[in-house]
């Protein structure tokens, strides 16, 4: 686990089984702050919590995946959304990336290897965007300065 990122991860998943084996798989890995919801609205209700990473089954109750990833990129489009899905629908998939999914992955395919790679990835993205967002700051302040 890199140490510099300590997100806190939402897992999203109408599968009991599932999500107590994803949050326990994340647990092994040795992150602590994660967050579990059985409904999409559950989880939308708590994005005022600004969590880094969230893991969202495609299939759910009243909404699909798609419809909560774009809700969660509206209310915060830095927020990393990984797919967690037993459907193997490629057109689903790529509409998933195409709304600003990080990842789409298949539950079948889903290991602690696998997700240890999901969350090194994870951790570099939130890096780069956290230095984006510094160098957009810096921009603003010097060129407020006349810089």
């Amino acid at each position: 686990m890199d140490k510099k990122f300590t997100p806190k991860i939402f897992l999203v998943d109408d599968d009991v089984f599932c999500l107590t084996m994803n949050q326990q798989c994340l647990n092994n890995l040795g992150y602590k702050n994660v967050h579990t919801f059985y409904q999409s609205a559950e989880c939308l209700n708590q994005l005022t919590q600004q969590p880094d990473i969230i893991f969202l089954d495609y299939h759910m109750d009243n909404l699909n995946g798609i419809e909560v990833l774009k809700k969660i990129k509206r209310f915060n489009p830095n927020t990393i959304i990984v797919f967690i899905s037993g459907q193997e629908d490629i057109d689903i998939a790529v509409n998933a990336l195409k709304y600003g999914a990080f990842d789409y992955i298949m539950k079948s395919q889903l290991n602690e290897e696998k997700m240890r790679q999901v969350m090194t990835k994870a951790g570099q993205l939130r890096e780069l965007l956290i230095r984006k967002s510094r160098k957009g700051i810096l921009k603003r302040v010097f060129s407020g300065l006349g810089l």
